[in-house]
């Protein structure tokens, strides 16, 4: 691609191999988004009528979706990064009039895509649910998908003489639920290597090991192409629970929850102050522990009010900028200036080309920390 960045594609049908000179040469662009739930990917070849993907692999179904796995690994400076380890799950093919315009799209999403194609059935009688969570991910372990689990800070558990929890959706819709009902997130991440992916089932913790500095306004500093913040201030609100008092169960207790985080620090000295109020009113009839839940899963699933989106050349900024995880931005004002969370990052790599675009969040205006990672 470039010198010092180096594309590696594995493709193939259940078991990707590197891509075959044929495919790489036909091999215009590549687009990868990396969110905050579910990463996708994007193919795009160029195709003739007497090319090898039209005449071989094609018709052979090396590219045939559900089947077809995908890796991608980039490297920036001998460090590789596995950026996509996905499933094909759509192709499109756009013949043209004129030569060379033809195109075939290869449209995927990352492993979490095989959780969500079959509805299953399935009883929980007398499980915790963090055993519930390890018994989904279990049989996708032939993937190279490890599971980490952190258990509910708050757990449930009914005696089976009660009745039990039972699964009526697909394993990615259930593991989402559950986490949703917890404050949890449930995403599956590619890497550390090739083939191997991590899916993560917890609190939204980000890897508090800061990534090299953005810097605007730098003149020769400057690694950005564009960056531009936004302040909501209604992002931020409290909401108003009500529980019935413990002595006579008819009296409703107001109690206010502050729209704070406790594993998502504000990064900003002068946090935004909650503009709206809502009350809730489905927690006063559920038991303390369902109460609690629904509480923690508020206070754990706020939002920030203050993102930042923008552009940036891979080979100016150095190095591949992951999402979930840190990063520092510099030149942009006493203000705004400091640490962010990076909340999703989308590759675009084209011959000779490698950018990302990347949107970033915190809460709070001036930095907390004297200094960010250069």
């Amino acid at each position: 691609m470039l010198k010092g960045i180096n594309l590696t594609l594995m493709i193939g049908p259940a078991v990707p191999v590197p891509a075959p000179q044929s495919v790489m040469d036909a091999l215009t662009s590549i687009q990868v988004n990396s969110g905050s739930n579910r990463s996708g990917f994007q193919l795009t070849f160029s195709v003739s009528k007497n090319s090898p993907l039209q005449t071989t692999l094609l018709p052979a179904g090396f590219f045939d979706p559900i089947t077809t796995r995908v890796v991608i690994v980039v490297t920036v400076g001998g460090f590789p990064n596995v950026i996509m380890d996905g499933i094909a799950t759509q192709q499109q093919l756009q013949p043209s009039n004129e030569p060379g315009q033809s195109t075939l799209t290869i449209t995927g999403e990352d492993l979490s895509v095989l959780m969500d194609v079959i509805h299953i059935k399935r009883p929980f009688p007398a499980m915790p649910e963090i055993a519930r969570i390890y018994t989904v991910l279990a049989p996708y372990a032939a993937f190279g998908i490890a599971p980490v689990a952190i258990p509910p800070f708050i757990p449930k558990l009914q005696v089976p003489t009660n009745g039990w929890e039972s699964q009526d959706e697909t394993d990615r819709a259930y593991l989402q639920r559950v986490a949703r009902m917890n404050g949890f997130v449930f995403y599956v991440e590619p890497g550390p290597l090739p083939l191997q992916s991590i899916a993560y089932f917890g609190p939204d913790i980000r890897i508090p090991v800061p990534q090299p500095a953005l810097n605007v306004n730098m003149d020769a500093h400057t690694n950005t192409e564009s960056l531009s913040f936004t302040l909501d201030g209604l992002a931020k609100k409290v909401r108003i629970y009500f529980v019935m008092d413990p002595i006579t169960k008819k009296i409703p207790i107001p109690i206010p929850v502050p729209n704070i985080n406790a594993f998502k620090p504000p990064l900003g000295l002068r946090p935004t102050p909650p503009a709206r109020v809502e009350f809730a009113d489905d927690v006063a009839s559920e038991a303390p522990d369902g109460a609690a839940k629904n509480i923690l899963a508020f206070l754990m699933n706020n939002s920030d009010a203050i993102s930042a989106s923008g552009s940036l050349d891979v080979l100016r900024y150095g190095r591949v900028l992951r999402s979930r995880m840190l990063v520092g931005v510099r030149g942009a004002g006493l203000a705004y200036d400091g640490m962010y969370y990076v909340n999703s990052v989308t590759h675009n790599i084209k011959q000779g080309e490698y950018k990302q675009s990347f949107e970033l969040s915190r809460d709070g205006l001036i930095s907390n920390t004297p200094r960010v990672v250069a």
